[in-house]
């Protein structure tokens, strides 16, 4: 093999100038945007393992198949349910009895996710990226090995790596979990109807998937042992809860499983104990693990490469992207500490790829992202929670602007008065700079990317309350927040 002055071996002693591990949104964000600005050779190796329900799915990573896209399209399916009842306020003479069909629903949203993948193995194909459907395992800091569906093993080679193989659902340790258990990965292609379903977990997956189940009219339950969207602001969570509570979701809490033993086909009893000690069960057709993720790291070989990672969660800890070896790379999921939503992955791996190739040194920002959880009353943020502010500033420096409202739209369908809620966290000493802003209600995904540039480039109260709202909407309570928490008057607001 040819080497340069320093020992190291030159490029065109390589197979491919970059291999990026993992074929997700952002290891193809990654691997594209290399293409596109340089003609070295790249490629993209993905491989899914199945489920231990056999489980899998094509090109495109977590968030296409088994993420983001078919729990969005899902959770919308659950609220055109609840509109078919909202209409009947409105005029429209829709029947007592509406049946939803599970079948119908899980076709379409596997139909759209098929395009998605072969939009990707096209994408790739365009812009001279190889693709490799193979299992790798790194052999040395510049050699992969990888192991074909046919069981055929070869060896490539490439002066730099990016490691985006993102996450798995963790599983329980218990009898019965792996053999009876599903997890978000089986979920949404499940080709029979659910029927009674024990979600287990507390995390934004357990809440999403519970609530679009019960939307859709399925008997629903979380089981959780601890608090509810841990690292979320605290106050949203319990109004996120409350509302799925009263909208036919039930829980069990503080609560662990013990065992789930099968009982015939497509029945099984769930044990559990309370943290009294006490004991429960009841019997269920589904259960569904939503328990945390790993990264998807543990087969990967990084010890003979050398990569330093968290033998427990699967994570790499990374400076600007880098591991502890210089030419191999981490994005997305499985980053030590990062933040594990698909947008922050491709922003990275396109400023990585960037760097590599253009020379540039913009560094991927991973402060003041926005998120939604996609609950049946959706909850989105931006910048730090109230708990982060209090312990960061002090209570006497921070304020909290807040309100209650109800939307337009449910008034005449006749829905809760103060389900939904806003509130601003504001830093006095900083001429009210905002910290951070929560909603809960109805799409408020598409309210908070908005607040998200505001916030991002320090925005303050008063210039909040300079700006206009559009009337009458959702967003323009934003722009009204006149109680603070401090004050103690009523959120509750009245009139138009």
């Amino acid at each position: 093999m040819q080497t340069d002055q320093n020992g190291n071996a030159s490029p065109q002693a390589y197979d491919f100038e970059l291999i990026v591990i993992g074929g997700g949104s952002g290891g193809l964000a990654c691997a594209q945007e290399a293409a596109k600005i340089t003609d070295k050779k790249i490629a993209v190796l993905d491989f899914v393992r199945p489920t231990p329900q056999g489980t899998t799915w094509g090109l495109g990573g977590t968030c296409v198949n088994v993420g983001c896209i078919p729990k969005k399209l899902m959770h919308q399916a659950a609220l055109l349910g609840e509109s078919i009842k909202d209409a009947k306020h409105y005029g429209w003479e829709v029947p007592e009895t509406v049946a939803h069909n599970w079948e119908k629903m899980v076709d379409a949203v596997q139909d759209h996710i098929g395009s998605l993948n072969w939009g990707y193995r096209v994408s790739l194909r365009d812009k001279k990226v190889e693709y490799i459907n193979a299992y790798g395992v790194f052999v040395d800091p510049h050699t992969i090995e990888c192991t074909f569906k046919n069981g055929k093993k070869q060896l490539y080679t490439a002066r730099q790596f990016v490691i985006a193989v993102g996450g798995r659902p963790s599983y329980l340790e218990i009898p019965g979990a792996r053999e009876y258990c599903i997890t978000s990965d089986d979920l949404f292609s499940l080709r029979d109807p659910p029927g009674k379903t024990l979600v287990v977990g507390a995390s934004y997956v357990a809440l999403e998937c519970a609530g679009f189940l019960a939307g859709l009219g399925f008997d629903s339950t979380v089981m959780a042992r601890s608090i509810f969207l841990r690292g979320f602001d605290q106050d949203m969570a319990d109004r996120v809860t409350k509302y799925m509570a009263d909208h036919k979701t039930k829980f069990i809490k503080p609560a662990t499983p013990t065992k789930i033993e099968k009982l015939e086909e497509r029945k099984f009893k769930v044990t559990w104990q309370f943290a009294d000690g006490s004991e429960g069960s009841d019997e269920f057709n589904t259960v569904v693990l939503a328990v945390g993720r790993k990264a998807d790291t543990d087969k990967l070989g990084l010890e003979k490469a050398g990569v330093v990672f968290d033998k427990n969660s699967g994570k790499i800890p990374v400076v600007n992207e880098q591991t502890s070896i210089p030419n191999i790379y981490a994005i997305g999921d499985v980053i030590k500490g990062n933040l594990e939503l698909t947008p922050v992955a491709i922003k990275a791996g396109r400023l990585l790829a960037r760097r590599l190739f253009l020379g540039h040194t913009l560094q991927m920002d991973y402060a003041h992202v926005p998120t939604t959880v996609f609950t049946p009353l959706e909850y989105s943020s931006v910048g730090v929670t109230e708990e982060q502010a209090l312990a960061q500033y002090g209570e006497d420096n921070i304020e909290v602007y807040h309100i209650h409202y109800k939307p337009l739209e449910w008034t005449v369908a006749d829905r809760e008065v103060n389900a939904c809620y806003v509130k601003v966290i504001c830093n006095i000493k900083d001429n009210e700079k905002v910290l951070g802003v929560h909603i809960v209600g109805p799409s408020t995904g598409e309210i908070i990317q908005g607040f998200a540039l505001a916030v991002k480039i320090g925005v303050t109260k008063s210039q909040l309350d300079s700006t206009i709202g559009i009337h009458p909407t959702t967003a323009e309570e934003l722009f009204t927040l006149n109680v603070t928490k401090r004050s103690g008057e009523t959120p509750e607001k009245t009139g138009c």
